[in-house]
């Protein structure tokens, strides 16, 4: 005796309905339970475009002081490992421990990237980010971050520096934009500890049109490492 099938079957057509729904499961990044809804896509501008585009500027309030905050987000950055060492030749690992900014508590998602230019702001490596930074602390961001220069020293044209923009998310606008940069130059290049002035955006890779960030005593810390046979 053969018993009635009581389930019904899915339809093809069925399953596509559901299809935007999983996606938009898969691509919001929160803990359950959360609505269902899309992730705005998030724009990363070149290095001074965002100066063409019509936006309030940013906000002189609030100095981010209290108690630490830890970022949520984590974004895997693009360090690269160090290279293979070479008889006399020397490798640079900078680590960037923290920047200081009046508005450290209202950045979101901020990262920086790290670059090595010529005198004419041609790339020397290739250019890496870091990850997000690991907290905020009043005036504050930190990192904590080993970057290895993709050269050796010597190699280095005269001339080169090697630059740290500054990155952050603009909700409003959707995109990530370069809130300041900095840049250290061959005869910086020491072990151990430095901290380097901020300049404001857009980022002068040929470093002729310089302006301070802020009069206030606000720098990029760094630990430089040297690594030679």
């Amino acid at each position: 005796m053969q018993t009635a099938q009581t389930q019904e079957e899915f339809k093809l057509e069925d399953l596509k309905t559901l299809e935007p729904i999983i996606k938009n499961i898969l691509s919001y990044n929160k803990d359950f339970p959360f609505d269902v809804q899309p992730v705005p896509i998030r724009k990363i501008l070149a290095p001074g475009e965002e100066e063409n585009l019509d936006f309030e500027e940013e906000d002189e309030g609030g100095a981010g002081v209290g108690s630490p905050d830890l970022f949520t987000t984590r974004v895997p950055g693009t360090l690269l490992p160090r290279l293979p060492s070479e008889p006399g030749m020397a490798l640079l690992t900078i680590k960037i421990e923290k920047i200081g900014l009046k508005d450290a508590g209202q950045c979101i998602d901020p990262y920086v990237t790290v670059s090595v230019k010529d005198i004419n702001g041609v790339d020397l490596t290739p250019v890496q980010d870091t990850p997000v930074a690991t907290r905020k602390e009043d005036m504050y961001v930190h990192f904590a971050v080993d970057v290895e220069i993709q050269k050796h020293i010597e190699k280095l044209p005269k001339g080169a520096a090697i630059f740290f923009e500054f990155k952050h998310y603009k909700p409003k606008k959707r995109f990530t934009s370069t809130k300041c940069f900095a840049f250290m130059e061959m005869d910086e290049i020491k072990a151990g500890q430095i901290v380097i002035e901020l300049y404001k955006k857009p980022t002068d890779f040929k470093r002729k049109k310089l302006h301070l960030l802020t009069k206030k005593p606000l720098y990029l810390h760094l630990h430089q490492t040297l690594h030679k046979e």
